[in-house]
């Protein structure tokens, strides 16, 4: 989108973690406070796209795309080093530095302001959730992707729905649109 929008779409990257939204424990239990130890679904990724951030914007936005990939295109889960590693070696990054930062369980602050800003802000509960530059907030579930070739013209009805009929506030289509299991 960016590549297509460019100036035109100034993109501010948030984490926001659905394992937090979607977790059983009670409202004082937070993923980004627990050890090292605990095996989380999304903390792993955090950290990576953090550590990453640390070699610079350019280094995280690389990062960003490849973890991506790994794991909407590969179908790469996140708990395994390996796919980070891999995702950081793709996206040219230094990585002894990587690897050591990786370690640095503060990376997970960003996580916890992000997605804390997010739910008391803006009552998100999922992503991903777009936020534009009038303080409007939209969800959007597609399955499948949009084509690329309607991919900015989507983007844009988003944003006309979004911004400029603020009275719609929610559009579900009925039926059996979703993939079965």
């Amino acid at each position: 989108m960016k590549r297509e929008l460019g100036d035109r779409l100034q993109i501010e990257w948030r984490y926001f973690s659905l394992e937090q939204v979607n977790q059983k424990h009670g409202p004082d239990w937070k993923v980004w406070d627990q050890p090292a130890s605990y095996e989380s679904r999304g903390n792993p990724s955090f950290m990576a796209a953090e550590a990453a951030r640390r070699q610079g914007e350019d280094a995280f936005l690389r990062m960003h795309e490849e973890l991506l990939k790994a794991r909407h295109e590969e179908k790469r889960l996140f708990t395994d080093r390996e796919t980070l590693m891999l995702a950081a070696q793709r996206a040219g990054l230094d990585l002894e530095r990587f690897q050591r930062d990786l370690e640095d369980r503060s990376l997970l602050q960003k996580l916890a302001r992000d997605h804390t800003e997010a739910v008391e802000r803006y009552q998100a509960f999922g992503v991903p959730t777009f936020i534009f530059e009038n303080g409007q907030a939209a969800y959007l579930k597609m399955y499948p992707p949009a084509p690329k070739e309607q991919a900015v013209a989507v983007f844009e009805e988003l944003y006309q729905t979004t911004c400029l009929r603020p009275f719609i506030y929610e559009l579900k289509r009925p039926g059996e649109h979703w993939p079965k299991k």
